[in-house]
């Protein structure tokens, strides 16, 4: 099996230890008297990581992306007000993030997995996603096999680095850990790796907007992404699938899909690309 490389910035390391130490607040997610409690009063404090174009991203200083506008609704239909909080992928899709109280939901373009579903409860699905295979438009790579003895580079903690590890030894490449997929996609256009694997709505929208990039590959993994939020708290479940639900019949959800997806879903959640 290949050897596997990471690529991380060293300044990451004193946050994560801190994420791994706890800091987490007394607040409790729900009062003694059934009452839905937040980290931050007014405020819907949401855990994603970015950059993670069109999902979550920072435009002319603003947060904008599909996800950070679907939870805007459910802030809405509780009355308070969105705020994001940045932090690693790791603590997010661990649980931690949550367990801690860094925030109350987490939206982070997050699949739903049986590992995951141990640590922390799930909407419902509000998005289908693949694997997609991102390389620079100068190579000849349409599909893993074609990589032997290469350099595939994949984001810490995703699902792209699972499908990556799975098929690691068959196919015989190097797996390249970066942080976060801009660095992992400034690897592909660089040609510090040969290719990238992610979830296709991502590289699908980073190879449309960089064209010395293409997409040569889809994986079908059956993957769908959800809400997390903090285990046992079925209060709040409840309350994101019922605004999640009200998107789609009132057709916001529809909206905001062909806003960042440049066409209106056929079936509610379909996949950009399919």
């Amino acid at each position: 099996m290949a050897r596997r490389t990471t690529w991380r910035a060293l300044a990451l390391l004193p946050a994560l230890a801190l994420t791994a130490a706890g800091c987490a607040q007394s607040i409790a997610p729900v009062s003694g008297d059934g009452e839905l409690q937040f980290v931050e009063a007014g405020k819907l404090t949401t855990c994603t990581h970015m950059p993670y174009p069109p999902f979550q991203f920072d435009e002319d200083g603003e947060h904008v992306g599909f996800d950070v506008e679907l939870v805007d609704l459910v802030a809405r239909d509780l009355q308070l007000e969105q705020k994001l909080f940045d932090t690693p992928f790791e603590g997010i899709q661990s649980g931690e993030a949550l367990n801690t109280r860094k925030c109350d939901v987490a939206a982070a373009a997050m699949t739903i997995t049986d590992t995951r579903e141990q640590n922390m409860d799930f909407s419902e699905p509000y998005f289908d996603a693949k694997q997609a295979l991102l390389v620079n438009a100068k190579t000849p790579y349409q599909d893993l096999p074609e990589l032997r003895g290469k350099k595939l580079g994949v984001q810490l903690g995703t699902t792209g680095e699972e499908y990556a590890k799975q098929h690691e030894a068959e196919h015989g490449y190097e797996v390249v850990q970066f942080e976060d997929v801009a660095l992992m996609a400034n690897a592909v256009q660089t040609g510090k790796v040969d290719a990238a694997i992610n979830d296709n709505g991502v590289v699908l929208d980073f190879a449309k907007k960089n064209p010395d990039t293409k997409v040569t590959a889809e994986y079908a993994t059956g993957e769908a992404y959800g809400i997390g939020i903090q285990k046992g708290n079925a209060q709040l479940v409840q309350k994101v699938n019922d605004s999640l639900r009200k998107a789609r019949e009132s057709g916001e959800y529809d909206r905001i899909y062909q806003k960042w997806f440049g066409k209106a879903p056929e079936q509610s959640g379909e996949t950009p690309g399919q």
